[in-house]
């Protein structure tokens, strides 16, 4: 130790100085808007890689235990989870990222309050609705529903209230950059404790169907949704400080809705090709399909985590008037969505059929499946975040109109592909309509903003 701070006593002025600037570069990075959105950026992709860990290897183990078809059934009935999840709650988790930095700039600590309060209510209330109604047309259906799907289906109507109360403490979170809260219990946690349940009921001999599976999955959703609600109430009430609250219920839905068009039209543009693939082509076809999709999925992570990160800063550049931050932030946030997604997709596909072979022999065969959607994913990282940005600055309608579209091109090109191409129609609708909604994405940002959404060129203040 002493031989070291003499050395350091004794370095030349130029070292010195290297050492200096060095310093107040690393000063500088952290305590600037672009050093703390990478920031958010890196952890929200390395909670997301960590959780595709977990969920990979659990998805290998489903597949070995419950054989194709019971894993198709289960693939199915998730599917129409999340689609319900995402929509039900009719926007307001999304718009937390344009309410709470407005509400903090302009300190309108009542109004803040009232959100905070109100979001969480409304969004549970929501999807117990929809769940309840979600029920009965199950009981309904059941004559023409495949018996081993009727319990499942149940066990998702109910998951849903909690599921979308996750989607709500993880808008609320990560608008206080609480990035690990934000997304740690339900892409991180859930998943781990879904595999943990899975392995005991292996070990201890339960039949491992889709029915199981399912009441695996609800108790993970229950708890961790439980855990982040009490935790992020928690770092609320250390920030924001009691009192009077004020609800502007509507002015949230004035915004909200036409957002949720587009978060709507977006989440099924996700998922149309794997529930028009269950109209037309056998379970085991289904899941060798998504086996195929989760594989590529740390891809599409990155351009995650890069949104997760930037956009409430979007909406406080705006709101601050500083015309070429935001332009040079958008532009920035375009190259760190692209140039790490191609990477990660070269990387992906050149150990694709290795890592599918892991779901079972038979499940090679949906490597052809990734290389379509590679195409598609690496055009919409091209874009980077650029619905949240058109949705964070006032184009909500338009940014709904782009993916309104590209949706009837997907729906369109897999209702016309998959009966005669199964799953390899599928991919081609789906690629097809993401270029379709990248391009338009573009076009918008640089028509109605004057942005430069693409990751070659400059953007213009």
């Amino acid at each position: 130790m002493a031989l070291t701070e003499a050395n350091d006593l004794a370095a030349p002025p130029a070292q010195a100085g290297r050492v200096a600037r060095l310093r107040g570069s690393l000063r500088s990075w952290l305590n600037s808007e672009h050093g703390a959105a990478q920031r958010m950026a890196g952890m929200a992709f390395a909670i997301r890689v960590a959780s595709a860990g977990v969920t990979f290897l659990s998805q290998i183990a489903l597949a070995r235990w419950m054989g194709g078809f019971d894993f198709g059934i289960y693939v199915a009935v998730w599917t129409w989870l999340v689609l319900a999840g995402d929509t039900v709650h009719l926007g307001v988790p999304l718009i937390a990222q344009r309410f709470i930095p407005e509400y903090t700039h302009h300190n309108q600590l009542d109004a803040l309050r009232g959100f905070l309060i109100g979001s969480r209510w409304i969004t549970f209330g929501l999807a117990t609705a929809f769940a309840l109604i979600g029920a009965g047309a199950i009981f309904a259906l059941t004559p023409w529903l495949d018996p081993h799907a009727v319990l499942p289906f149940y066990l998702a109507c109910v998951s849903l209230p909690f599921f979308t109360i996750s989607l709500m403490c993880d808008g609320l979170a990560r608008s206080y950059n609480w990035i690990a809260l934000a997304l740690g219990p339900h892409t991180l946690l859930r998943p781990v404790v879904l595999f943990a349940l899975m392995a005991l009921a292996y070990a201890a001999g339960y039949p491992i169907n889709a029915a199981t599976t399912m009441i695996a999955l609800t108790i993970a959703i229950w708890s961790m949704a439980l855990l982040q609600l009490v935790l992020v109430d928690r770092r609320l009430k250390s920030v924001v400080p009691p009192g009077p609250r004020q609800y502007e219920v509507r002015r949230w839905f004035a915004t909200a809705l036409p957002i949720i068009l587009v978060w709507s039209f977006y989440t099924m543009l996700c998922y149309a090709d794997v529930l028009v693939l269950q109209l037309f082509r056998p379970p085991q076809e289904v899941g060798h399909y998504y086996a195929a999709v989760k594989t590529l999925m740390l891809v599409g992570f990155i351009h995650f985590s890069v949104s997760a990160a930037v956009a409430h800063r979007f909406t406080a550049l705006h709101v601050a008037g500083d015309r070429a931050e935001l332009a040079a932030f958008v532009a920035k946030s375009v190259r760190w969505t692209f140039w790490p997604s191609l990477a990660a997709t070269l990387v992906m596909l050149a150990i694709g059929k290795p890592m599918l072979w892991l779901f079972g022999p038979d499940f090679v065969a949906g490597y052809v499946f990734m290389l379509i959607l590679s195409v598609g994913l690496l055009a919409r990282a091209a874009v980077g975040p650029a619905e949240r940005l058109l949705n964070m600055l006032g184009q909500q309608r338009i940014c709904a109109a782009v993916y309104a579209a590209a949706l009837a091109l997907n729906v369109a090109f897999c209702v016309a592909l998959i009966p005669a191409y199964g799953g390899t129609g599928a991919a081609f609708a789906t690629s097809a309509a993401i270029v379709l909604e990248s391009a338009l994405l573009f076009v918008v940002a640089r028509r109605r903003l004057n942005l430069h959404t693409f990751f070659l060129g400059r953007s213009r203040a």
